[in-house]
């Protein structure tokens, strides 16, 4: 296991210089092999963080997620699970669930950039401010769509709408009921289901 340090939650204080990573500077390092191959490493505005490890209640929200929304999906878009989407210049996350427009290549050619996503999803466990304060900003901020945030803990879906460079205008928490991705109102999704 590489010696990348786990987000925590904490802001770390530290009179070291931070040397910032671009996204060419990660995938040069996985191409010269610098992490093994079940590192599950995320670019987040310039730094590397390891995945926080998953537990089965995350996992199976994924799965559960999964065949939903390619059941639901059909052609019309392509499930992505736990692959990388490519923002400019200093991001590169994991996001648990993408909703991808289709491709021919099915991204074998390049990884898909922000045009290319409907809707991101993120499994929260033990990650919640991880996801909510970094990972979400930077998918407003690059104009994704729309985000959904499951928590596992709370049994809630933040359906964040309406992105701009400051964040997402829209905000909705659902507890109980039905939600679908506003691109594919058809595809409907039981919140019950998700946490069991």
């Amino acid at each position: 296991m590489s010696s990348v340090p786990t987000f925590d939650g904490r802001n770390p204080v530290s009179t070291a210089a931070r040397r910032k990573f671009t996204v060419a500077d990660l995938h040069r390092m996985l191409d010269a092999g610098i992490f093994e191959e079940d590192d599950r490493i995320e670019l987040i505005r310039g730094e590397l963080f390891n995945m926080a490890p998953i537990g089965s209640r995350h996992a199976a929200a994924v799965n559960i997620l999964g065949k939903r929304l390619t059941l639901g999906a059909r052609d019309r878009c392509l499930v992505s699970i736990q692959n990388p989407v490519q923002f400019p210049d200093d991001s590169e996350p994991l996001p648990d669930l993408a909703l991808l427009k289709p491709r021919p290549d099915s991204y074998r050619e390049a990884l898909p950039q922000p045009a290319d996503v409907f809707l991101i999803v993120e499994v929260s466990d033990s990650t919640l401010a991880y996801d909510r304060d970094v990972k979400i900003p930077i998918y407003a901020a690059n104009l994704i769509p729309e985000t959904w945030l499951v928590d596992l803990q709370r049994r809630t879906v933040t359906v964040f709408r309406r992105p701009d460079a400051d964040g997402y205008r829209e905000t909705t928490e659902i507890a109980a009921g039905s939600l679908s991705p506003e691109f594919l109102t058809d595809l409907v999704v039981e919140v019950s289901e998700v946490f069991g």
